[in-house]
């Protein structure tokens, strides 16, 4: 099921940029939740007749996407590849516990992808990322280890993952104060102002989070991309899903200037300024 989801996003995005699975240098797949925990990139890049291009899995939860998108700009800048898919994919509904409330209705599951290539004009004006291992506990899907005796002397862990859990305010205490400062820090390295930004796209997690976050920069409410409401929080999915929606309405124009950030798990955080276009 991850692998469709994962390869229809692709699929999708390769027919939007014109461009053809056998153009692609890489496939770069943002998830925390593979079919394969050796990694599902290389079986999406088979699905897709990527034969030319080399996959590997990004793990960085709901920052994912961003990561990704850092990660594959630096691989086109330095020369290395010229055209590369970027997939975000998650399916929370396996990991969540479904007498859980407080967790269950929050996420959801989805797919989303974008080609980049190489352009005379460099349009990756900016980007800043961030962990902090310390507040791992806050949001979580941790392996339980369970001894499995092999002699009278000897025992293995084998385990198995627990379904998510989270600490909800310090998850919304974090973002609040953690994702306009890196925004800021990006912003900075791309020498804008929150002014000059067209649009403010982060991960959907939590509308009072964008909201929060659009109030601190200053930053118009018409400017932020939002469609939560329909499909909750898909992690590395959701930033890519949103973009697609609101280009496929015809509101982004080539040449916007889009902050883009994301947050969560690790903890871990980035921000990236972009201008859209071929």
């Amino acid at each position: 099921v991850f692998d469709g989801y994962s390869y229809l996003g692709g699929q999708r995005a390769l027919a939007m940029a014109n461009v053809t699975a056998l153009d692609l240098d890489m496939v770069l797949l943002a998830t925390s939740t593979p079919d394969d925990l050796f990694g599902s990139a290389c079986q999406v890049q088979g699905a897709l007749g990527a034969k030319h291009a080399v996959a590997f899995d990004l793990t960085a939860a709901c920052s994912g996407f961003v990561f990704g998108l850092v990660t594959a700009a630096q691989f086109i800048r330095t020369g290395t590849y010229r055209t590369v898919l970027l997939i975000g994919a998650d399916l929370l509904s396996r990991w969540v516990d479904w007498s859980d409330r407080g967790t269950c209705v929050l996420f959801g599951d989805g797919a989303g992808a974008v080609v980049l290539q190489a352009n005379d004009c460099d349009r990756f004006l900016g980007f800043a990322l961030q962990s902090d291992g310390s507040q791992n506990s806050c949001l979580n899907l941790g392996y339980q280890p369970k001894a499995q005796p092999l002699t009278a002397n000897l025992s293995v862990s084998q385990g198995t993952y627990q379904p998510l859990t989270m600490q909800g305010k310090e998850v919304y205490r974090f973002a609040v104060n953690r994702v306009p400062e890196i925004i800021e820090k990006a912003l900075f390295q791309a020498n804008l102002d929150a002014k000059q930004l067209d649009w403010l796209l982060l991960h959907q997690a939590n509308q009072r989070i964008l909201d929060a976050v659009a109030k601190r920069l200053r930053i118009d409410d018409q400017k932020v991309i939002s469609n939560m409401a329909s499909y909750g929080n898909t992690s590395a999915a959701s930033i890519p899903l949103a973009l697609d929606e609101t280009l496929r309405k015809g509101q982004i124009k080539s040449g916007d200037v889009i902050a883009t950030a994301g947050f969560g798990a690790g903890l871990s955080w980035g921000a990236a300024i972009f201008a859209w276009g071929p």
